[in-house]
């Protein structure tokens, strides 16, 4: 019997030791799946984190190459608008922009026939319509206009008669306008704009085909030169102001930097009216040329019919230029003048 007992003792420590096994060998398979899939896992982790690097990296290098494409793209635009449209800002871009100017060349007038349309003559663009008004002394502006040099100033000023000199753009023959309108208190600037069949124009003459940007670009080039400048008017433009369009885009400039625009009124297609009025600014216009005709008879005649004009409307307003006959003739006819007051085309 006791034999019996010590097998049932072995029996039962084997069973033990088996379960024991077991349970270590499910512990060791648990442990090896759980330290493999860790592993696995950190490597698929660190295999996507590479994945996902390498990714931006690309993105990087693309933008960075669609920024410089984009660039790129950019100064080949700002090159091409530079030459375009070139930008006038600075002080030494005027003055380089001034010497293209200088080395085109211009032409000396003979009379104010150049102001004309070839097909129109004075007698046909008559002076915009106004009431009569009748006053004590009437007002009559006269405006020189293409004063361009030293010895038209010292003409003009030694009439000693308030006259409002118009001052061209500097030019190849006539540098130094710029520099002579500085030394007067008040002026005007004599633009030049496109005319139907005026052939020797000067170099700085705005065109109907002109944008808005070139518009502004070249009358911040004017104030640049003519930093007072507070009124302009046309030279020749027969073609530009009986264009409505070109003289929106004039006037919105003009407009914006408080410059009063004056209608020499060279052709009777003049648009400039309308377009004022659509701005809701007064329209001012030239009601007598002195001197189409050359003659010096003739230039007395005309500063008769200002003056007449003037007493009329209460007020008045004549162009003329600096030319031999022109000035002898104001200065014999002083007398005349007594019967209004002469004054600057700001006082009207």
């Amino acid at each position: 019997m006791a034999k019996r007992k010590k097998n049932t003792k072995t029996n039962k420590n084997s069973k033990v030791l088996t379960y024991t096994a077991w349970s270590l060998a499910v512990i060791a398979l648990l442990l090896s799946a759980l330290l493999a899939g860790y592993y696995f896992g950190y490597e698929n982790a660190k295999i996507d984190s590479t994945i996902s690097k390498i990714k931006k990296e690309q993105k990087k290098d693309e933008k960075s190459e669609l920024l410089q494409e984009l660039k790129k793209s950019e100064k080949k635009k700002e090159t091409k608008d530079a030459k375009v449209l070139p930008k006038i800002t600075k002080e030494e871009d005027v003055k380089k922009r001034l010497k293209e100017v200088l080395k085109k060349p211009t032409r000396e007038y003979i009379s104010a026939s150049h102001e004309f349309d070839s097909k129109e003559i004075e007698e046909s663009i008559k002076p915009v319509e106004r009431k009569i008004t009748i006053t004590d002394k009437p007002k009559l502006a006269i405006i020189i206009d293409d004063v361009c040099v030293k010895k038209q100033v010292k003409a003009i000023k030694g009439l000693n008669i308030p006259l409002t000199m118009s001052f061209l753009p500097p030019s190849k023959y006539r540098p130094n306008s710029a520099k002579l309108a500085s030394k007067e208190s008040f002026y005007m600037v004599h633009l030049p704009m496109e005319a139907m069949s005026f052939t020797a124009e000067e170099p700085t003459t705005l065109h109907v085909k002109d944008s808005q940007k070139e518009i502004l670009r070249r009358i911040n080039i004017i104030k640049k030169l003519f930093p007072k400048v507070r009124y302009i008017n046309n030279h020749t433009g027969s073609k530009f102001t009986s264009n409505e369009i070109a003289m929106n885009r004039l006037i919105t400039v003009l407009n914006a930097n408080k410059i009063n625009f004056i209608d020499s009124r060279t052709t009777s297609k003049t648009k400039a009216p309308k377009v004022m009025k659509n701005f809701g600014l007064k329209y001012v216009a030239r009601d007598v040329f002195l001197d189409h005709n050359m003659d010096k008879a003739y230039v007395k005649k005309q500063i008769k019919e200002a003056i007449k004009s003037a007493k009329k409307h209460g007020t008045a307003i004549a162009i003329g230029h600096p030319h031999k006959n022109t000035i002898a003739a104001l200065r014999e006819s002083k007398k005349l003048f007594h019967d209004v007051e002469l004054v600057y085309i700001n006082q009207l």
